[in-house]
């Protein structure tokens, strides 16, 4: 068990999300970083969909009621065990009446803290997440808060050493197929979508420019802010399914990048989707941040996804040896 000392008003326990549901309104929710959640579980010896708690505010602060195991994965948010520091993408036991504490992020948006076992709330709906704007999920449907105590799941894993043990993130270990543009922007591929045709004067603007991440950006959904695209003409829609990744331009010309809670219908024309396997380097950008669209096709994001579960395939089979070697 552990007990939450710290937490802003967005902290949620979350797994890899929820779906199936989705034409009944029920959205995905989930992680907005994927991958930092499965590699702190993979480290771990959970299950790859074992919840953990996703921080987004900071300072936040837990005490450990048992001993166990811990990785903190995503952004490199400072982390320190009793005053410790702790390298980020990192993984160690930890004993019954340690305090971690995660502050203001040095780089990324999101933290990720996956103890072995899991966070064990109530599935609902075939997920542990959070689902904010339905009020369920999670701890009965809200951020934690100060006093929270939640159970751990079982871990047949053996426990990780004291000394700790790290991960290479993915930004690192695959940054040939994540680029970033001359300024430093993180360049997020993305595939014409249906409306693509209505902005044909205004597309080229759309790829080439810089969009800055508006402070009116949540796990909803970030707005990009800058030069506004119009479509040729005026269409009337009707509503329309919606997955993360869709990027949407209401009437102001400033798009909508649909994310983990993203709705399940809209109406507003869909100029383009980013490819899922991009979708968690989007998730660490803070609002004031500028990213860049680049166009891509389904046979790029292929290949993509296929480097990643490479990715996911060797951080699999390289901590199958360590747990090993522990349980001796």
């Amino acid at each position: 068990m552990i007990e939450i000392e710290q937490s802003g008003a967005l902290n949620t326990v979350q797994d890899l999300g929820r779906f199936n549901y989705r034409h009944m309104g029920v959205s995905v929710s989930g992680a907005m970083d994927p991958l930092a959640l499965r590699a702190g579980n993979l480290l771990l010896g959970n299950d790859e969909n074992a919840a953990a708690i996703e921080v987004q505010l900071f300072p936040f602060r837990v005490r450990f009621l048992q001993e166990g195991s811990i990785a903190v994965t995503g952004a490199d948010c400072r982390a320190t065990l009793d005053g410790t520091p702790l390298p980020p993408w990192w993984g160690c036991s930890v004993r019954a009446g340690q305090v971690l504490e995660l502050r203001y992020p040095r780089s990324g948006a999101r933290g990720y803290l996956c103890v072995s076992g899991g966070i064990d709330v109530p599935l609902v709906l075939g997920s542990r997440s959070t689902a904010l704007r339905g009020g369920f999920g999670g701890v009965e449907g809200r951020p934690l808060q100060r006093g929270d105590r939640l159970t751990l799941g079982e871990n047949r894993g053996p426990a990780l050493p004291q000394s700790g043990i790290g991960i290479e993130p993915p930004d690192s270990a695959l940054h040939a197929f994540f680029p970033s543009n001359s300024a430093g922007e993180i360049q997020l591929r993305a595939i014409p979508s249906g409306e693509y045709p209505l902005f044909a004067a205004d597309a080229a603007r759309f790829w080439q420019q810089s969009w800055q991440v508006s402070n009116q950006s949540n796990r909803t959904g970030y707005r990009l802010s800058g030069d506004p695209i119009f479509p040729s003409e005026t269409v009337e829609m009707r509503s329309y399914g919606l997955i993360p990744g869709i990027v949407q331009v209401p009437p102001g010309g400033e798009p909508i990048i649909q994310l983990s809670d993203a709705n399940t219908a809209g109406g507003y024309p869909k100029i383009a989707g980013v490819i899922e396997q991009d979708l968690w380097r989007l998730g660490q950008v803070l609002p004031g941040q500028s990213i860049q669209l680049i166009r891509s096709d389904v046979h790029e994001a292929i290949a993509i996804e296929q480097e990643v579960t490479r990715w996911l395939s060797r951080l699999r089979v390289s901590c199958q040896p360590l747990r090993k070697a522990l349980t001796v």
